[in-house]
């Protein structure tokens, strides 16, 4: 049973590949389709291994997705007032930082529940980016041709040129997979997740673990939020909107692969892309968008419940 829930998400990728090869067999499988899922995947890749930083403890955080917004408005309001790209992108990455630690300090150090602490700061950090851009997007005439060219740019391997977008996700994605299963900081992490209790008895610095968490996973949402921003050559309140439900969905369907049910980098990889395929093969065959949310709402719903029968069968 173990084997069969933890290969079933792996199957499943490949039957989705398999199917659109078969429905699209002139453009979806092909090395531009694939460099195109990979830029379309890299700011949730983002998210979601940040994510998972935080969802090892069992928290996690609803703001992300208007975290970054919120950072991509920062950056293009300091852009519209002549700061200079350098100015901007640190204010971001400094607001998304502070901004997760303020999460941190209400879930660990106040004691609030991570579902009420965070669904409200998603309020604040949203009513924020609309009150910074007075409820409007930021376009590209004020965006620096130099910021923007970075989302367009890429290095060449061979005759295959990889996104710059694809790249800045793998950085961050090798970075959250080293910090989690090489470091000290990530064991005492699986640690808090395993039982808090213990964890704290044990001399384990739980608040200051769980306060720094949270600010990597704003730090993460304030990257993704300047990844969009670059990519589209403008700001908007509310572009981020859908980051949060697919980045849970991507960690809870890669824990279904763990053989502990347990939040693991690498597997929530698979999990962003398997929604990256499937949004793709989805656009080309010109499905509704609507369905794909649905579809995205039932891999949740199922990925948890299989995550948590595991569990409960451990």
């Amino acid at each position: 049973m173990q084997k069969l829930r933890q290969s079933g998400t792996l199957v499943g990728f490949v039957l989705i590949i398999a199917f659109f090869s078969f429905q699209l067999p002139d453009t979806f499988f092909t090395a531009r389709n694939l460099l195109n899922i990979s830029q379309q995947l890299s700011m949730l890749a983002v998210v979601a291994a940040t994510m998972t930083i935080v969802m090892v403890m069992n928290d996690f955080d609803l703001s992300v997705g208007s975290m970054a917004s919120l950072s991509g408005i920062v950056a293009a309001s300091l852009f519209v007032n002549e700061y200079s790209i350098w100015a901007g992108i640190s204010a971001a990455l400094l607001v998304g930082l502070v901004g997760g630690l303020f999460n941190g300090i209400l879930v660990s150090v106040i004691g609030i529940l991570p579902f009420v602490a965070t669904l409200g700061t998603l309020t604040v950090f949203s009513g924020a980016a609309f009150l910074l851009s007075d409820g409007k997007t930021i376009f590209g005439r004020d965006i620096p041709k130099s910021f923007s060219d970075f989302a367009r740019g890429g290095i060449e391997v061979g005759s295959i040129k990889v996104p710059m977008l694809t790249i800045t996700a793998g950085f961050v994605i090798f970075l959250c997979w080293y910090i989690l299963e090489q470091t000290n900081f990530g064991r005492r992490l699986y640690s808090i997740g395993g039982n808090r209790e213990a964890s704290y008895l044990a001399g384990i610095k739980v608040v200051k673990l769980r306060m720094f968490a949270f600010a990597l996973t704003g730090l993460g949402a304030a990257i993704a939020g300047l990844m969009y921003a670059s990519r589209v050559a403008s700001a908007n309140p509310t572009q981020g909107a859908g980051l949060m439900l697919d980045a849970i969905a991507a960690v809870f369907l890669g824990m279904t692969m763990s053989k502990q049910s347990e939040p693991r980098v690498i597997f929530t990889l698979v999990g962003v892309l398997v929604l990256g395929v499937l949004d793709n093969g989805m656009t080309q065959m010109r499905v509704d968008s609507y369905v794909r949310e649905i579809l995205v709402g039932l891999i949740v719903i199922a990925a948890v419940a299989v995550s948590s029968i595991s569990k409960a069968n451990r």
